[in-house]
């Protein structure tokens, strides 16, 4: 058996080329096309022979980099731009050691995620730079033209990616969601361009604007590369940019830099959240920092996470297990005191502050529902949960939530005089009212008719109301102010 064995090991080892029993082919004049040279078997007994003797094998070691800066660094793939623009970048750069720490420190938390999505999808590790770039890895970074998030997506281009923008959350920020639609984006430059820079210009000027430009240099006569197109200022330095961040990654040490240690290790990990549940709440239970745990759930816009449509939560990695066992032994009350309510119709914020038992105060600022606006019908609000309400809010409503808001139209008290033959009817379409309300304004029915000459009272919108009283002989003022839901027509009288 042991013999058996033996063989059977021995069949299965590999052999390193050129061992004595390896066959070696013959060459020279006359020698048959692949012929093979008997292997050479020792013969006599075998002797020792000295460490010296033996030729170095290459191994190519197999534990990966323990720093993840060093992971970064070998899979850097894309060509390197050097000219001017670089020098001045990695000089602004190198002049702002805190910045670099910053910046740095704050990437922490999420590169480790980032390096793992761009080499399974086999993209050059230089793109985890890119939010050092876009937002200084601050996810909840928004800019003047409103792109928001650690990748600085735009409203319309989120959707586009299947970021869900709504009253509840922003997906633009999540660390996973952003991450991945950013990756499919650059992704799909990649294959519109087949050059990484015109594709990292398309990320930030547009698509078209790039496409459009590489034409008109084609029409020229004109090379299309990233340094020979004609793009904005801001456009032109990108690449740069780029470049010299992936420079002082490459070798810090020519820059000054100090870069944190970072573990090639995972930060955080997803736990399934199975109930709506409080912010505080959930870092409290997680044991983490109310700031640490929003750095790794920044797509929360209320102090509520909705599980239909956040059915995860990211936590630090040590963190997770305290979480669950956590939030499976909380016995103190519902996990959340927040929940949705949806607007039957259009109403004012002190009508929906009744409706849902709020102050009005703080109905505006839970809800960011400014003076002199009108909630419509339909709007998602948030509202306080009370104990009896057992359910958590539908995947609709988490998904779908918005604050539709109307201006409240103020209206004043104007009166005119009737035209020979004019009826409710005639003077609700010549001044754009509602008959029924100019029939309620003057006690009448809605199909009365006025005498020429009687003075009708109508209420209306400032503009409307300046038109009229540039004919005095057709009005009379009063300062009597009115406010209504131009929707429903309901209106209230309040006087000065």
């Amino acid at each position: 058996m042991l013999l058996l064995a033996a063989s059977v090991l021995a069949g299965c080892a590999t052999k390193q080329p050129g061992l004595p029993d390896d066959p070696v082919l013959l060459t020279g004049p006359g020698v048959a096309p692949g012929a093979k040279a008997p292997p050479k078997i020792p013969s006599g007994p075998l002797s020792a022979i000295t460490p010296g003797q033996i030729k170095p094998l290459t191994i190519t070691p197999t534990e990966p980099p323990r720093e993840l800066w060093d992971r970064i660094r070998k899979g850097f793939a894309m060509p390197d731009l050097r000219n001017e623009l670089v020098t001045d970048r990695e000089q602004w750069y190198a002049s702002r050691p805190d910045y670099i720490q910053r910046m740095t420190e704050r990437s922490s938390k999420y590169l480790f995620h980032i390096v793992e999505e761009l080499e399974r999808r086999q993209m050059p590790t230089e793109l985890a730079l890119l939010p050092f770039i876009e937002s200084a890895f601050n996810p909840q970074a928004v800019s003047s033209a409103k792109a928001a998030g650690m990748w600085q997506f735009m409203p319309a281009t989120g959707k586009d990616f299947d970021l869900k923008q709504n009253v509840f959350r922003d997906d633009r920020r999540d660390v996973l969601a952003s991450t991945r639609a950013a990756l499919d984006y650059l992704q799909k430059l990649y294959g519109m361009f087949g050059d990484w820079h015109l594709a990292l210009a398309a990320y930030n000027w547009g698509e078209g604007s790039v496409g459009r430009a590489i034409i008109k240099n084609q029409k020229m006569g004109l090379g299309t590369s990233y340094e020979e197109l004609n793009m904005p200022a801001e456009t032109r330095l990108y690449v740069p940019k780029l470049q010299a961040v992936k420079n002082i990654v490459a070798n810090p040490q020519a820059f000054n830099a100090n870069l944190p240690w970072i573990e090639n290790h995972a930060y955080f990990q997803q736990v399934q959240i199975t109930r709506d549940i409080d912010v505080t709440l959930a870092a409290r239970l997680a044991d983490v920092d109310i700031e640490q745990f929003k750095a790794l759930n920044p797509s929360a816009r209320r102090p509520v996470i909705l599980a239909a449509g956040t059915p995860h939560i990211l936590l630090p990695w040590d963190n997770a297990l305290v979480f669950q066992r956590n939030f499976d032994a909380y016995s103190q009350g519902q996990y959340a005191s927040w929940t949705a309510w949806t607007a039957p119709s259009t109403m004012n914020a002190s009508e929906a502050a009744r409706h849902t038992g709020m102050n009005e105060a703080e109905l505006r600022t839970m809800n960011n529902i400014p003076p002199r606006m009108l909630i419509k019908a339909g709007s998602t609000l948030l509202v306080p949960r009370s104990a009896q309400v057992e359910t958590d809010v539908s995947s609709h409503v988490a998904d779908n939530g918005q604050v539709t808001l109307a201006p409240e139209i103020v209206l004043r008290r104007t009166t005119v005089k009737a035209r020979k033959g004019e009826s409710v009817a005639s003077i609700a379409s010549r001044y754009g009212v509602a008959a029924a309300n100019v029939a309620s304004w003057n006690g009448v029915g809605a199909e009365s008719a006025f005498r020429m000459g009687h003075q009708v009272v109508l209420y209306l919108p400032p503009a409307a109301r300046a038109l009229v009283q540039a004919q005095p002989s057709r009005t009379s003022r009063d300062a009597s102010p009115v406010k209504r839901s131009a929707s429903r027509g309901v209106v209230k009288s309040k006087r000065r």
